[in-house]
């Protein structure tokens, strides 16, 4: 549909950020454009009663994560944010009290460090929302991406929607180990589940907040092995999956992160484990 067969309020609607329509404003346009396109720019209309559950895991990100909590609330979806600080010592905690109280944060401290999978645990059996969302306390994965993921749960198509870093090419080129490793052991995952995804090892899974409570007592990884045993307990319980592409902005070891080969290692094992 060609703009200048809209009215100008539409036009002005148009060029907002998709990630944080208003139900009016989605409303309006999808009036104005067609059901492919409004579902192509993630234009829909959010039910009342919806809420996201983001879980936040943290350990040592002092220079990230208020940040991070910053661009979550931009998004301006209905949220619930739980951070649990998994046993942090560079100044992260003395940044979280310092926060003022909001009743959409709910911070939680484990008293030493026990590992992404074991934060994420926690996050999962805390959260209150219709959907659950991993979201890094870095700043490689853009909250804005939320709203094209959960619109899939919204409209009743999935259960689970991963968002995938090779979906598309509108992206950061990574380097070739980086693409090799990650493909390598989600074909392998695929191979054991049945699935065929094209990015396992992604943060960003939602998941319906009622399917995550049932799995997260039995989940036993406390690093990043829980990406594996969470992806291989999904597909046996026959949910339905979906992926969409999402932006992604690699930061190098240097930079803090802590995956590592070791944990490469750990996913093939719990290949065979689960």
């Amino acid at each position: 549909m060609d703009s200048k067969a809209l009215p100008a309020e539409a036009v002005s609607d148009a060029k907002l950020h998709l990630s944080n329509l208003s139900n009016v404003q989605a409303n309006r346009l999808g009036q104005m454009l067609t059901d492919d396109v409004c579902r192509r720019l993630g234009i829909f209309v959010i039910p009342p009663d919806f809420r996201l559950t983001v879980v936040i895991p943290v350990f040592n990100e002092v220079k990230t994560v208020v940040d991070v909590i910053e661009r979550v609330r931009r998004t301006e979806l209905p949220l619930e944010i739980i951070l649990v600080d998994d046993g942090s010592q560079d100044g992260t905690r003395e940044r979280l009290a310092a926060l003022p109280e909001s009743d959409d944060l709910r911070i939680i401290l484990h008293p030493e460090n026990r590992g992404k999978g074991s934060a994420l645990r926690t996050g999962f059996e805390h959260a209150t929302g219709t959907a659950v969302v991993v979201q890094d306390a870095d700043l490689e994965y853009d909250p804005d991406d939320f709203r094209f993921l959960i619109q899939p749960i919204i409209e009743g198509q999935a259960d689970v929607v991963y968002g995938t870093r090779y979906g598309h090419h509108d992206r950061q080129v990574p380097p070739l180990w980086h693409v090799f490793v990650n493909r390598w052991i989600t074909r392998l995952t695929n191979l054991r589940t049945g699935l065929y995804l094209s990015d396992v090892e992604t943060c960003y899974k939602v998941m319906r907040r009622e399917l995550i409570q049932e799995l997260a007592p039995g989940l036993r990884e406390n690093r990043f092995g829980i990406e594996i045993e969470l992806t291989v307990k999904l597909a046996r319980k026959k949910v339905r999956f979906y992926e969409r592409p999402i932006r992604y902005d690699r930061r190098g070891f240097d930079e803090g992160k802590k995956i590592g080969w070791r944990d490469g290692v750990r996913a093939l094992y719990c290949m065979l484990r689960y």
